[in-house]
C-alpha cells in the first residue's frame, strides 16, 4: 500500500500546486504573464535526493532574485520549480523582466506558457451535450439519474473525483448487489452512493497463470483501463481536468449522475487485452444479478469465422442472457480496421459500437531545416520549442545486426545509441491504437524526442498519447512509400541530414471535418451473420481523456515511472462503447420501461452520417468517404436520441425467431428460453428480423420483400416514408403510417430489386427515412447483387 499512498500525496501535491498557481495567478498584476524559463539538465542526475531537489530550487531562486532583486521577490514570482529531471521554472515576469532573464548565458530559452484550454472531454460537447443546455438529452434525461451502468473491465480507483458521492441520494432499491466492495481502501471500505459495487473475477486468469499475489486480489484498477472507461460512462462533472499540464477543463461521463459498479475481469498489469472469457462471462452473469440496468463491455474476440461463434463468444452468451432482465449489453467493435470484417461482437443482441475522431487536437507543429511545417499530433513537448535537433531515420540510427524492417518501427534493441544520443528519431508507427513501445525504445538510445509517421492502414488517423518523450505523430503525406509503409512528407524534408523543432503541444478546438472514422476501427461486413449490419453506432474513440488510475505509469510500460495521474488519454472502440453506454443511460433514466432494444433503435435511428461541415462523414484515408460497415447507422446523437419518434423494437422470442431461420439447431434453441420449451414455428426469415438497419447481403434479380415494425414513443402523429437506393428499384408500403397514441404499432413492408445492370459482387448502400416533420427515423439499407 505504501506505493499507492505515495500515488495520493502526489496527487494531492498537484491539486496544491494548482491551487498556489490559481492564487498567484489572481495577486499578479494583469500585465505580468506565466513564463517558462528553461536551463537545459540538471547536474543531479537522473535520481535527485531531496537535498538535491532543495538546491535546484535555490538556484532557481538565485537566478531570477538577480534579475528582480531579491530571493523573496523571486519566491512570490516563482509558480513551479522544475527541479526533477527538467531544469528550469515558470514564473509571473513583466515582458521585460522575460527579456532580461533571457540573455542570461545559462538559459536556454524562455517562452510563454499558453492557455490550453482542454473542455475535457471534449466528446460530450461535441455530442451536443451541455450541462446548463435547457432542452438537452443531459437535462430530459436527468443526467442518468438513478441508472446502475455496470462496467466490464480492468477495475476501478475508486479514489478519483469522478466516483465521489456528494449530492446523490441513497442507492437505488433496485440494486441487488448489497454492500460487496472488494477493493481495500486505503483509509475504509472505498465504494459509496455513487460506485455501489465493486468485485473481481480471476480463476481463469489464474488456472493459465497462477495464482495472483493477495496484493492484486482485488477489483482495483492497476493500469487505468477501467477507470478510463467507467468515467466515460457514468464519471461525475470533475473541474480541473487536465494530462502533462495540457490545457484544463471540467470531466464528465455521458450519464454523471447514474451509479455505477466494476466488474473486474482482466489482470494484465501491463496488457488491458487480457480478459479470459470465462472471467468475463461470470462478470457479465453477476452484473445481471447485481440489479445493472446498462452493461459496458469493451472487450472482445474472434476464435473462429463460423456461425456458431455467437454461441461460442462469452459476452455474445453473457448479452443474450441480459435480455431477459432487460439488460442492454453495450460492446466496442474491435480495433483491427481498416480490413473489411473485422467488426466483433456481432451478435444481433449486442449494441456494437465503432470509434470515430472529435472536434478536439492535442497538436504539435514540425519545422524542418529547409522550413516546411507539418502539423501533427502530441500530448506533451518537453523539449525547447524554439531549439533545433538534428533529425536520424531510424533505419540509419540502427545498429549493424538490426533489420530494416524492425529498426524502421523502432522495436527493442534497434537503435545505437552512438548514433542517436541527443537528436530527434523518425519511427514509423507500428500499433494501431498505441505506439508508446516505439518511444521507449528512442528514449532507451538517448534520444531528445521522436517524431512517429503512420503506415498505409493508420491513415490520417493522428494519436495523442503519454508517450515517455516529446513525440508528435504526423500524417500520411506526400511522395514516397516504401512497401507496406507510407512515409508522410518529402524525402528532401525527412532525413538524417536536417535539423528538426518541435512545438509545444496544445488542445486546438472546432476542428473540421469531424468526425472522420478511425483507420483503427474494426470494419463491416458482419462475417458471422451478414445480414446484420456491423458496427451498429460510431462515437468518439480517439485521444479521449477521462480519469485514470494513480497506480498505473502514464503509458503502461513496465520501465515507465510517471505515476500519479488522475486522468489520461486513450483511445480505441473501448472508448466509443462507453459514450454510447451513457447515451443509453440517459434514456433509461427518462424511459426506465424500454427494452434494450427500444433504446438501441433510438439510438441508431437518430445517428447522423454527416459531419460538422455538412458532408458524408469521411473515412480516415484520403478522397475517401466512410459507409455503413465503418460507422453502421452513423455518429450517435444523444438529443434526438432521448426523443426518437418511432422505435424498432424486439423481445427475446424474435430473436429466439431469427437463430429459427438462420438454421441453427433446434434443441439448442430451446436451450436458451430460460429452461422452457421453444419450438421453432411459421415462416420467419432472417432479414424480418426487427432491427432498425436493413441488409440483404444476397439478392438475386427476383424482388426482396422486408418487413419491419415501428412503434410509436411520440405525440399523435402521421409519418411519411423516404427510401433510396443507388442501382435498385425501392418502395415502401404503405408510404404513410399514422400514429394516435405512444404504444402503437404498425408494421410495412419494403421491396426491393435488382435491375440487370446492377453490378454483380458489389454492396449498394441507401436509406429508409420516417418523417413527421419533427423526428426523423433513419435505418441504412445495405444491398449486394450476387
Amino acid at each position: 500500500m505504501k506505493r499507492m499512498s505515495g500515488s495520493i500525496f502526489y496527487l494531492h501535491l498537484l491539486l496544491s500546486c494548482f491551487v498556489i498557481f490559481t492564487l498567484l495567478l489572481n495577486a499578479v498584476h494583469a500585465s505580468k504573464k506565466c513564463y517558462i524559463v528553461y536551463l537545459g539538465a540538471h547536474s543531479h542526475g537522473p535520481n535527485p535526493s531531496s537535498v538535491d531537489l532543495q538546491t535546484a530550487t535555490h538556484s532557481h531562486y538565485d537566478l531570477l532574485g538577480s534579475i528582480l532583486g531579491s530571493h523573496e521577490k523571486a519566491k512570490e514570482a516563482i509558480i513551479y520549480s522544475y527541479n526533477k529531471h527538467v531544469n528550469g521554472f515558470a514564473a509571473s515576469l513583466e515582458e521585460e523582466e522575460a527579456a532580461v532573464i533571457a540573455k542570461n548565458p545559462n538559459v536556454v530559452s524562455v517562452f510563454l506558457s499558453k492557455e490550453h484550454k482542454l473542455h475535457t472531454t471534449r466528446s460530450w460537447e461535441f455530442l451536443g451535450l451541455q450541462r446548463n443546455g435547457i432542452n438537452s438529452a443531459w437535462q430530459r434525461g436527468r443526467f442518468g439519474e438513478n441508472t446502475i451502468i455496470g462496467n466490464i473491465d480492468t477495475g476501478v480507483w475508486p479514489e478519483s473525483k469522478s466516483f465521489t458521492d456528494q449530492g446523490l441520494g441513497p442507492v437505488p432499491a433496485k440494486w441487488r448487489g448489497g454492500n460487496v466492495c472488494q477493493i481495500r481502501g486505503l483509509n475504509k471500505v472505498p465504494c459509496n452512493r455513487k460506485l455501489i459495487g465493486a468485485r473481481f473475477f480471476n480463476k481463469a486468469y489464474e488456472a493459465f497463470n497462477g495464482q495472483l499475489p493477495r496484493s492484486q486480489q482485488t477489483a482495483r484498477d492497476f493500469v487505468g483501463h477501467g477507470t478510463h472507461t467507467l468515467s466515460t460512462a457514468g464519471g461525475n462533472f470533475v473541474p480541473g481536468a487536465s494530462v502533462f499540464g495540457n490545457g484544463n477543463g471540467t470531466a464528465k461521463g455521458g450519464s454523471p449522475r447514474a451509479r455505477v459498479a466494476a466488474y473486474k475481469a482482466c489482470w494484465s498489469l501491463t496488457d488491458a487485452a487480457s480478459c479470459f472469457g470465462a472471467d468475463v462471462l461470470a462478470a457479465i452473469d453477476q452484473a445481471i444479478s447485481d440489479g445493472v440496468d446498462i452493461i459496458s463491455v469493451s472487450v472482445g474476440g474472434r476464435t473462429s469465422l463460423s456461425a456458431e461463434e455467437i454461441f461460442t463468444d462469452e459476452v455474445s452468451i453473457g448479452a443474450f442472457h441480459a435480455l431477459g432482465k432487460n439488460v442492454l449489453v453495450v460492446a466496442s467493435a474491435g480495433n483491427d480496421g481498416p480490413t473489411p470484417g473485422t467488426v466483433i461482437n456481432v451478435a444481433p443482441w449486442l449494441f456494437t459500437i465503432a470509434a470515430s475522431t472529435l472536434d478536439r487536437d492535442f497538436s504539435s507543429t514540425l519545422t524542418f531545416g529547409n522550413n516546411q511545417q507539418i502539423t501533427g499530433a502530441s500530448l506533451f513537448v518537453n523539449i525547447p520549442p524554439n531549439q533545433s535537433f538534428s533529425l536520424i531515420l531510424s533505419t540509419d540510427a540502427k545498429f549493424g545486426n538490426a533489420t530494416n524492417r524492425d529498426a524502421r518501427l523502432c522495436k527493442a534493441g534497434t537503435l545505437d545509441p552512438r548514433k542517436v544520443k541527443g537528436k530527434i528519431v523518425s519511427c514509423i508507427r507500428e500499433g494501431k491504437i498505441k505506439s508508446v513501445a516505439e518511444g521507449n525504445e528512442a528514449l532507451s538510445a538517448g534520444a531528445m524526442g521522436m517524431i512517429l509517421g503512420n503506415q498505409k492502414q493508420n491513415g490520417n488517423t493522428l494519436l495523442a498519447e503519454p508517450h515517455v518523450l516529446s513525440t508528435v505523430n504526423y500524417p500520411p503525406g506526400h511522395k514516397k512509400t516504401t512497401p507496406g509503409f507510407l512515409i508522410s512528407a518529402t524525402d528532401d524534408t525527412i532525413n538524417s541530414n536536417t535539423t528538426i523543432r518541435m512545438s509545444s503541444a496544445r488542445t486546438l478546438l472546432g476542428r473540421k471535418p469531424a468526425p472522420v472514422m478511425a483507420s483503427f476501427s474494426s470494419r463491416g461486413p458482419n462475417k458471422i451473420q451478414p445480414s446484420i449490419l456491423k458496427p451498429d453506432v460510431t462515437a468518439p474513440g480517439v485521444n479521449i481523456l477521462a480519469s485514470y488510475s494513480l497506480f498505473a505509469s502514464a503509458s503502461n510500460l513496465p520501465s515507465d515511472t510517471r505515476r500519479g495521474f488522475p486522468f489520461n488519454v486513450m483511445q480505441g472502440t473501448s472508448m466509443s462503447c462507453p459514450h454510447v453506454a451513457g447515451i443509453a443511460g440517459l434514456i433509461k433514466t427518462l424511459h426506465p420501461d424500454w427494452s434494450p432494444a427500444a433504446i438501441k433503435s433510438a439510438i441508431m435511428t437518430t445517428a447522423s452520417t454527416r459531419d460538422n461541415t455538412n458532408r458524408t462523414i469521411r473515412d480516415a484515408f484520403d478522397k475517401k468517404l466512410a459507409n455503413p460497415f465503418a460507422y453502421g447507422s452513423g455518429h450517435v446523437q444523444p438529443n434526438p436520441a432521448i426523443d426518437p419518434g418511432l422505435v424498432y423494437d424486439l423481445s427475446l422470442v424474435d430473436y429466439l425467431n431469427f437463430l429459427c431461420a438462420s438454421g441453427y439447431d433446434q434443441q439448442l434453441i430451446s436451450a436458451l428460453n430460460f429452461n422452457k420449451s421453444f419450438i421453432c414455428s411459421g415462416s420467419h426469415t432472417i432479414t424480418d428480423l426487427n432491427y432498425p438497419s436493413i441488409t440483404l447481403p444476397n439478392l438475386g434479380l427476383k424482388a426482396v420483400t422486408v418487413t419491419r415494425t415501428v412503434t410509436n414513443v411520440g405525440p399523435p402523429s402521421t409519418y411519411s416514408a423516404k427510401a433510396q437506393l443507388p442501382g435498385y428499384t425501392i418502395a415502401v408500403v404503405p408510404n404513410s403510417l399514422t400514429f394516435t397514441k405512444i404504444g402503437e404499432k404498425k408494421t410495412f413492408r419494403i421491396v426491393v430489386q435488382a435491375t440487370s445492370v446492377t453490378k454483380r459482387g458489389n454492396y449498394n448502400f441507401g436509406e429508409l427515412l420516417w418523417t413527421n416533420g419533427k423526428h426523423n427515423v433513419r435505418s441504412p439499407i445495405t444491398v449486394r447483387r450476387i
